[in-house]
């Protein structure tokens, strides 16, 4: 479509003007054209049917009568008056009511000819009743094509102020006559073929003004399909313009540092999963194109032990390394790891956080500049600006999601040309997720739990229940285990959590004495000294419970723990729940996860109670969170707006995805510049899209 059109002001088209074209900007964020046509109805109402008034129920919303007006008369309440009309199908009386407009109502209504009267029932005493209905001449309505009735979004705003669904009906109209026939073909003949799509004008008529449902299919397919392709085509031109403008560093050596840990020091055999992405990170290694991989296992798959190997093949080919975590206790607990598994090598291995001593910092970025510090592990404090690297090949970022757009690209920047780069994930995405959200990096996914790692136990217990789980926890500690209790952390109130986690910390202390049982505590708001001491203890064995909020989540690994009690489990979102559920089950034991909630829950926590208990694979569960909650909530504020799809569903939607992002690969693998004439539309569409302005990757 003509960019200058698309760019036009709202308030040209017929029936709109500045002073509503300011209230749909404030209010729904229409400003052109463009948005506008975007604008599409959240639902349709049926108006092919006609029901009989005796034939009405409780159960019917929306309804529509043939029938004509009786009578019509005004009826006063204090100082107000309202109309009230009797309306008879042939068989039936019903009363319809108005309380604005009556001016208009009188005048519009002929006692005795034929109407369509369209509206929401009310029901009193058993009786329906309209309240202020549409109505027309049957004559002009049997006349028009339109039987799906489109329903816009509203807000109290545009309501008092006049701007009705019948007014956006109306100003969407008089935008096609206001476009003409300037409705340009985005995608190309092969692809139009393949899919039988309808044309574009003819798509956004129909997902607005739908003659049936035939018709509204074939244009929320034509528009759906549209979307996801230009998502996936955006994706894959970046991903190539990546690839192209970064050559990376060449790792074509697998050494004597990684030989020797494979062949002399790992203790157990890799997973089939495991064994398919190392061989994926090398040959990216040896490509010459730096490396952006996404690496997904789901919690205990290995992730880790991946990444170490990955990081010994950088240093056999006389690099430096980092790995960058979201919290001290994942660093301190990937520092530990590191040092016990690499102990035979004589590897230079240090940890920078925020709590790192001065002179450890000061001797840490000495090392970093001279090029002896082999592996850095740390923070947030490790994309400082004065971190600065003597070779730095391959960096490492775990859990990902916690870090920002920008904190990420510190990292690139460490290094000319820029390292290679690992993201770590254990919060399973949803494939359609996946996707939409990093189709710009290549994926692995470790699919499958190394042999001898057990499911975890998974129930849900009431409150009534409390004192039988009481018992449980006390043969668990008889047997040598040890146990977690977490407390939600609810945002709006971190005071109130405090006191929560207290009470339930005091009530604990009351049930298992302190001579018989040591119990420790911990929660975001303490110092880190006391935070580390604590956990520490808990993992040393020296505590029997250690009573939380969800700081335990990420980062703490206790074999020995075979219990996680979740209070107010319903509280949490399935994400977190699977987190928590992962910290125990990690050593040779049976272990379990306990879900404490009300005797009485939501349906939606329902939902999510019984796909924990139902099945461990974190994929499954993030499967029923998306449906559950959205992309926008799993992402969060944050980047919920990068999936802004207008019409798009990525629950619903995910073969179309596949096949959008299976043609886009093509696409770019037979024309990867957009350069053939097949292909004008294509490129028109993505450099001159008002949407798409920021899209210079094909050049």
């Amino acid at each position: 479509m003509k960019d200058n059109k698309l760019n036009t002001s709202i308030e040209f088209v017929k029936g709109v003007g500045k002073i509503r074209a300011k209230i749909l900007k404030e209010e729904l964020g229409v400003k052109n054209c463009f948005d506008l046509l975007n604008f599409y109805p959240n639902k349709y109402l049926d108006r092919s049917r006609f029901y009989k008034i005796n034939e009405l129920s409780d159960t019917n919303i929306y309804i529509q009568i043939i029938g004509v007006f009786k009578n019509i008369t005004y009826k006063k309440s204090g100082n107000k008056y309202r109309i009230e009309g009797l309306f008879f199908d042939g068989d039936s009386n019903i009363k319809v009511i108005w309380f604005k407009g009556l001016s208009w109502v009188e005048k519009s209504i002929s006692l005795n000819s034929k109407y369509v009267l369209f509206g929401k029932l009310n029901w009193f005493e058993k009786k329906p009743s309209f309240v202020h209905p549409d109505f027309e001449k049957y004559e002009n309505f049997k006349n028009k094509a339109i039987k799906l009735q489109p329903v816009y979004s509203s807000t109290e705003k545009l309501s008092n102020s006049g701007i009705s669904n019948k007014y956006f009906i109306k100003i969407i109209k008089s935008l096609f006559d206001f476009l003409d026939n300037q409705f340009d073909e985005n995608l190309n003949e092969t692809i139009n073929k393949k899919y039988k799509l309808i044309s574009p004008r003819q798509s956004f008529y129909n997902i607005h003004f739908p003659s049936d449902y035939e018709s509204l299919e074939k244009a929320r397919f034509r528009l759906k399909y549209e979307e996801l392709f230009f998502n996936q085509l955006k994706f894959k031109l970046t991903h190539n313009k990546i690839k192209n403008a970064n050559s990376g560093y060449f790792f074509p050596n697998v050494g004597s540092k990684f030989n020797k840990f494979y062949n002399e020091n790992l203790v157990f055999e890799l997973t089939n999963s495991q064994k398919r992405v190392i061989k994926e990170i090398r040959n990216d290694f040896s490509s010459k194109k730096q490396m952006i991989r996404l690496l997904q296992g789901d919690v205990g798959s290995g992730k880790t032990i991946v990444a170490l190997m990955s990081i010994l093949i950088s240093l056999d080919n006389g690099y430096q390394t980092c790995l960058v975590a979201p919290t001290e206790i994942l660093a301190f607990q990937h520092f530990k790891n590191f040092q016990e598994n690499l102990k035979y090598l004589k590897l230079n291995i240090s940890l920078l956080t925020g709590s790192s001593k001065i002179s450890e910092r000061k001797k840490i970025l000495n090392d970093l500049r001279n090029g002896t510090l082999d592996i850095l592990i740390g923070t947030h404090a490790v994309l400082e600006d004065n971190v600065v690297f003597k070779k730095l090949g391959f960096a490492v970022i775990d859990e990902q999601h916690r870090f920002g757009v920008k904190q990420r690209s510190k990292i690139w920047k460490k290094n000319n040309p820029p390292p290679h780069i690992l993201i770590m994930t254990a919060t399973p995405i949803p494939r359609t997720l996946t996707m939409s959200l990093y189709g710009d990096l290549d994926l692995s996914v470790i699919d499958e739990l190394p042999p001898g790692r057990k499911d975890v136990i998974t129930v849900a217990r009431k409150d009534k229940n409390r004192l039988k789980v009481f018992g449980f926890i006390r043969d668990q500690i008889k047997k040598g285990r040890q146990i977690y209790i977490v407390y939600p952390l609810i945002e709006e109130s971190k005071k109130m959590d405090l006191k929560f986690l207290e009470d339930g910390y005091e009530s604990i202390l009351k049930e298992f004495n302190s001579k018989e049982y040591s119990i420790g505590i911990v929660h975001g708001r303490m110092k880190s000294p006391n935070k580390d001491f604590e956990m520490k203890q808990f993992a040393n064995g020296k505590t029997d419970i250690l009573v939380s909020t969800t700081v335990i989540e990420v980062g703490v690994n206790v074999p020995n723990a075979s219990v996680m009690i979740i209070e107010n489990a319903e509280r949490f979102g399935l994400s977190q729940l699977h987190q928590l559920r992962g910290r125990v089950g990690r050593g040779v034991y049976d272990s379990y996860c306990i879900l404490m909630t009300k005797d009485k829950i939501s349906d939606d926590a329902k939902i999510r109670i019984d796909a924990m208990v139902n099945t461990n694979d974190g994929f499954k569960i993030s499967e029923v969170d998306l449906k559950l909650r959205g992309p926008g909530d799993i992402l969060g504020t944050q980047q919920s707006g990068i999936l802004d799809f207008k019409i798009a569903d990525l629950v619903e939607d995910e073969k179309i995805l596949s096949n959008a992002s299976d043609d886009a690969s093509f696409l770019l693998k037979n024309d990867p510049k957009l350069i053939l004439n097949e292909n004008y539309n294509i490129r028109r569409f993505i450099l001159n899209n008002p949407l798409n302005k920021s899209w210079n990757e094909i050049g």
